[in-house]
Parts: C-alpha cells; sequence; structure tokens
C-alpha cells in the first residue's frame, strides 16, 4: 500500500496540503482535483520521491519511500510527468522500451518478457503502427499515447499519472480511461491528476481535493463530489445537471 502520513507539503512559499493522510490501496483509482496551480503536480512528485516533503512522509509497504532504491521503488511505482518528450531522437518504440530498464537483468539488451511488455503497451495505446516512427515525429497527442505507454511497459503495481489525457481527442481520452481501468481490475492502485470532472466521476473511486488555501480533502468520490466542494474548489458557479441518470458538473456561465 502506498500511504501517505501527516503530509504537509509546500512550494515556492505556497502550501499545498497540510497534515495530509489517506491511502491508496490496490485496485483502487483515486483522482487529484484542483486548480492550476493548486499544487496537483507537485504533490504527485512528492508522493513519488522527487520532491521533499515539509513534513510528514510517504510510506511504500510501511517504508519510507525515501529509504527505497530508486531502481527498487521504480519497479513497484511508474510514473508519468507533464515533460514533453518531443526531443527524444529515437522510435516510438524505443522510448516506450525505456519503461523496461527499472526491469532490465543483463548488460546486453532486453530479455523476451521485455519485449513482450513493449509490445503489449504500444498495443494498448494503439501505436503498433507508429512503432518505427521518430517520435519527434509525431502529433502531441500521439506522444501522450507513447508516454502513457512507456509507464505501462513498466508493469508498476502503482501508477501516478500527471494529467495522462492531456492532448488526446475524445476518442483516445476513451481509450485510454478503459486501459487504466483494466489495470485498476488487474489489482493495480492508480492516482490521475485530471481536469475533467467527467473522467474523475466515471473513472475514479476516491478522490483527493486541494483547495486554493492549502487545505485538502481526501475520501470516496460519492461523498466529495458535491456542487458545493466543487464550487469551493474552483471558486466558480456550477450547475448540476443529469444526464442519463448520472450527475454532471457544468460552469455555471
Amino acid at each position: 500500500m502506498l500511504a501517505v502520513r501527516n503530509l504537509t507539503v509546500s512550494i515556492a512559499g505556497k502550501t499545498v496540503c497540510r497534515e495530509l493522510n489517506f491511502a491508496i490501496a490496490p485496485g483502487q483509482c483515486w483522482g487529484v482535483l484542483g486548480q492550476n496551480g493548486a499544487g496537483k503536480s507537485t504533490l504527485l512528485r512528492t508522493l513519488a520521491g522527487l520532491h521533499p516533503a515539509e513534513a510528514g512522509e510517504v510510506v511504500w509497504h510501511d517504508a519510507p519511500i525515501s529509504r527505497l532504491p530508486r531502481r527498487e521503488l521504480a519497479r513497484e511505482l511508474g510514473v508519468l510527468g507533464q515533460q514533453d518528450s518531443g526531443e527524444f531522437w529515437g522510435t516510438v518504440e524505443e522510448f516506450v522500451r525505456l519503461g523496461r530498464f527499472p526491469h532490465r537483468r543483463g548488460l546486453f539488451g532486453f530479455s523476451a518478457t521485455d519485449e513482450s511488455a513493449v509490445t503489449a503497451a504500444l498495443a494498448a495505446m494503439e501505436l503498433a503502427d507508429l512503432a518505427q516512427r521518430p517520435l519527434n515525429q509525431l502529433s502531441g497527442g500521439e506522444r501522450q499515447r507513447a508516454a502513457i505507454a512507456q509507464t505501462l511497459a513498466q508493469q508498476a503495481r502503482y501508477l501516478l499519472l500527471d494529467e495522462p489525457l492531456q492532448n488526446l481527442d475524445l476518442r483516445h481520452q476513451a481509450a485510454a480511461m478503459q486501459v487504466f481501468a483494466e489495470r485498476q481490475r488487474q489489482g493495480c492502485g492508480l492516482l490521475l491528476v485530471l481536469h475533467d470532472l467527467l473522467w474523475a466521476q466515471r473513472g475514479c473511486d476516491h478522490l483527493l481535493l486541494l483547495y486554493p488555501d492549502g487545505r485538502a480533502e481526501a475520501g470516496p468520490a460519492a461523498d466529495l463530489l458535491t456542487r458545493e466542494r466543487l464550487e469551493a474548489l474552483y471558486q466558480c458557479r456550477l450547475r448540476e445537471a443529469l444526464v442519463e441518470g448520472g450527475r454532471c458538473f457544468l460552469p455555471g456561465v
């Protein structure tokens, strides 16, 4: 289990969260919501051990992640950041294969297991036909799918994904969320930074809300997805509608 204990995180003098406690169990999907600049990416980096906590700790199976060897942690925890991978000069397949480095056993080449994981990840993100294309010749959405495929190829037990749906069209957003749901059914724990409330409602069973004043709430999505909370979160008026029997939140303009 990936757990947060009394975690306080800050960046550039801004408090992201104070004394935050929550745990991601295997098979759970958490969504992180908040305004631009709320610190969602910083919190994700803290969970991955890439940004220091001001107080408290992040633990993996009761061991602080700061004490775990990075290679060992990378076998268990996959991280997708927001950086653009367009400067990579190799092919899409070579880029996705980088996700297998934590599992690499020898000095020369990759194993059949590694290649199988790469092939499966390319297929999952509908990139098999583009595998031999230079990555830097792809569109922004295609590069984003390649970045997701690289993280999938890592075959980690937990995935921390920062805005995984950015640059994706509606069809590929839906396809990516289906891939994440399948990983969840297989027992993978996920945390997704999202901006679209629809996908938070449809794809996440738990939510973490980061308010502008540094407050944070964590819990079941069914409890936290209320108009009052979301209006306080985004500091704008929302309209609530019913669509096919489910609630939908829209800006009140």
